[in-house]
């Protein structure tokens, strides 16, 4: 029965019509899966370690006018100007930087460079949250008096290119930053000291400022200073869409100041995914528009065979056996799609990796899985609808017939 009824659909089959089905299904399944596989690739980029663009923040403090400085203003942020910045249509959220209320000093050093340096510093802390550095060597263990700590990737680049190059000192890498430990000593207005040895774990571009664990900051500034109660002086807001002038205007009005060029940054994301959705949106109207052509073709085929296969029915042949071979076709075709897209895929993503590991060493290549995953829920869903609408168009033939 079936070599009968692939017999009649060889008959009026339009090689042109499926291969425009074909061709469209190709490059609409190619464009979603290459934009989810190369979102996975990217992302990284924007939401790991110490990208400066992840997510879209704004650091924002109060600004210290000459008349505030001689008269005492203060510029620390009151609960209700948090509260009215986080109110704000386009806050996500919002966190206050926690300062260190102790005395701290540090001294770092290596004896076979003959480096060492000692200074007094300060400490903050932000929940982890809002760090763009890995964390996972981020945790604090009051048994082990050991500090990890995050500086800014420019004090860095300061040392090297600034006090090292004047002094004919050597330049340090983050490497080798990351072998030295720091020798922490921290004094409480009691009196009360203690020493710990200070870890840097990491580098950021966001914040400039001395990282510790907030778990750390917390119970420091408990020990160390009971009596003094940390205000926030400084800001970090995560904005829905850097791109709302009503951000701009919200400042303005307030007299805030930012830090950087983040709101720059923030809109340079923004584009990238509103780019890369659009493309995405892009291959699903074509895979839309392609699934439309086959079912036309394949409704074409069932009408230029409606005789011979309600004659079919009429002998005895089940709607879902006479539709069995059109169904077949279709899978078929949909699961070479599926393959050759990704294929297509894994083949484009061979030469954007590279140039992405040339920009940026340290990145690691996403998984492959989201592509499949993404290509195999497309080939099911449009499979089974095809099988359905094919189905159901076999059986109105049966019932036409019988009335």
């Amino acid at each position: 029965m079936n070599r009968l009824v692939w017999k009649l659909l060889r008959q009026h089959i339009s090689i042109g019509q499926l291969s425009g089905f074909f061709l469209a299904n190709f490059f609409g399944m190619f464009i979603v899966l290459l934009s989810v596989q190369f979102y996975k690739d990217i992302v990284p980029v924007f939401t790991e370690g110490d990208s400066f663009m992840k997510k879209d923040y704004i650091i924002t403090t109060k600004k210290i006018s000459t008349l505030g400085s001689i008269t005492g203003q203060s510029n620390i942020f009151s609960e209700e100007e948090i509260k009215d910045l986080k109110a704000q249509p386009f806050t996500r959220s919002i966190a206050a930087f926690t300062p260190s209320l102790f005395k701290i000093s540090a001294g770092v050093g290596m004896q076979e460079a003959g480096i060492h340096l000692s200074t007094e510093m300060f400490f903050e802390s932000v929940p982890d949250s809002y760090i763009d550095a890995k964390l996972d060597k981020w945790n604090f263990k009051k048994e082990m008096h050991i500090v990890p700590i995050i500086i800014p990737r420019n004090y860095l680049n300061l040392y090297n290119f600034g006090f090292a190059q004047s002094r004919n000192l050597p330049k340090l890498s983050e490497g080798l930053i990351g072998l030295m430990q720091m020798d922490i000593i921290i004094q409480g207005d009691d009196g009360n000291t203690a020493q710990y040895k200070g870890n840097i774990v990491g580098f950021s571009n966001r914040l400039n400022t001395i990282l510790v664990p907030q778990s750390f900051m917390n119970w420091a500034n408990k020990t160390f200073a009971p009596d003094k109660e940390p205000q926030a002086s400084r800001l970090i807001v995560e904005v829905k869409n850097p791109t709302d002038t009503a951000i701009i205007d919200y400042f303005r009005q307030k007299g805030y100041n930012t830090e950087g060029n983040n709101l720059d940054a923030g809109k340079t994301t923004y584009f990238l995914r509103l780019i890369i959705s659009i493309v995405a949106g892009v291959g699903l109207f074509i895979s839309v528009l392609s699934f439309y052509i086959l079912m036309l073709s394949i409704y074409l085929l069932l009408q230029k065979n409606t005789v011979k296969l309600e004659n079919l029915l009429l002998i005895g042949y089940s709607p879902a056996k006479v539709a069995l071979p059109y169904q077949i076709l279709t899978a078929g075709l949909n699961l070479l799609i599926l393959l050759l897209a990704i294929g297509g895929v894994a083949w484009t993503r061979s030469y954007y990796t590279d140039m992405l590991q040339m920009l940026l060493p340290q990145l690691e290549a996403g998984s492959f899985i989201p592509c499949t995953i993404t290509g195999v829920i497309l080939f099911l869903a449009v499979s089974l609808l095809n099988i359905m609408l094919i189905r159901k168009k076999v059986q109105s033939i049966w019932r036409n017939k019988e009335h």
